[in-house]
């Protein structure tokens, strides 16, 4: 393989996570199944319900989507008209990007590049910070929290200051808490929401594991869930998602055996990644990030064994590992690191 196809096709897999087809590209000969531990999306989703042939067949009922929108409120703790279903978080962080174009806009570090690329194709100056503090200077500041990919996370005090120190002259917070579902540490923005000027993205797809459904919610106060309903249209999510986002979100039970078992898995990916030579620096319940002097040859070596990974071209020494789905996966993961 040239150098030239090699590096476009890296450059593919470190844009955003899941390109299984580039990966195959690159090596073809790679053992069956890939193992994808390149995202951030729960490896066991949530049991599909039966869905009945009208929710195909028929364009969803305004009071469904009401329902949604409660369910997702009892579940963030959000009163039901400050929720707002979409097609995904990701186009949620476009339309937030084009009700304020133009801005000077803060993020809060090594973090999600979406937000970037979405703010800058509205026109928006985008600048990196490396302090909270420093956000409270731009007309629109962006947290992921937990952060994606280090899981460094802010407090609600913190989040809370710094919006109080945009308000005054109209700044917008957004907070993206894409992994707080899983997060056991109760700084969700959520139940202390601003009254304006303020709004969280919750990932339904990552955390129940269904990405493909395309759901996802915006938390918004008043005076940006109301743009936000209106840029989305009357449907904005289809039947079958909004009936199984309903029983999901409800699902208690379901959601707490995910959070421990993700909490054992993301503690014995740690263990198993130190063991071979690699440096953890942190990570969400549904991935690692980790450091090593070799991590780009590493990178190639997992795909050759049929394991794709996340790579960061702005920081080659990293890579972040999703956690393996099954037991097969750990067994397949495991000998691959030992033989490379």
């Amino acid at each position: 393989m040239s150098e030239a196809p090699f590096q476009a096709a890296l450059s593919e897999l470190a844009y955003h996570g899941g390109n299984l087809a580039a990966a195959r590209r690159l090596f073809p000969q790679a053992p069956l199944p890939w193992i994808d531990l390149s995202t951030g999306v729960n490896s066991q989703p949530y049991p599909l319900p039966p869905i009945t042939t009208d929710l195909w067949a028929r364009l969803p009922e305004p009071e469904h989507l009401a329902a949604l929108e409660a369910a997702a409120g009892r579940r963030y703790g959000a009163p039901p008209s400050l929720v707002v279903a979409a097609p995904g978080t990701q186009a949620l962080i476009q339309l937030l990007a084009r009700l304020r174009p133009k801005r000077r806009v803060g993020v809060l570090g090594f973090s999600y590049g979406g937000h970037e690329r979405a703010w800058r194709a509205a026109g928006a100056s985008v600048e990196a910070a490396d302090e909270i503090a420093a956000l409270a200077e731009f007309d629109v500041a962006i947290i992921v929290n937990p952060n994606n990919p280090d899981g460094r996370l802010a407090t609600r005090a913190s989040l809370s200051q710094l919006h109080g120190e945009m308000a005054a002259r109209g700044g917008m917070l957004v907070v993206d808490e894409a992994f707080m579902d899983l997060d056991r540490r109760g700084q969700s923005l959520v139940p202390v929401l601003p009254a304006s000027h303020a709004v969280v993205l919750r990932s339904f797809g990552k955390t129940y594991g269904l990405a493909g459904l395309r759901l996802g919610f915006a938390i918004a106060s008043a005076d940006l869930a109301a743009p936000l309903r209106a840029r989305l249209g009357d449907w904005p999510v289809s039947g079958p998602a909004i009936a199984i986002g309903r029983r999901a979100l409800a699902d208690d039970g379901w959601l707490d055996q995910a959070r421990l078992r993700l909490e054992r898995d993301s503690e014995r990916l740690d263990r198993l990644l130190i063991a071979r030579g690699f440096e953890a620096l942190g990570g969400a319940t549904l991935f690692r990030l980790v450091r090593h002097p070799d991590a780009a040859s590493l990178f190639v070596e997992l795909m050759r064994c049929g394991i794709l990974v996340r790579p960061f071209a702005e920081s080659p020494d990293k890579l972040r590992f999703g956690i393996p789905r099954d037991s097969h996966s750990w067994r397949r993961l495991e000998t691959a690191l030992q033989a490379i």
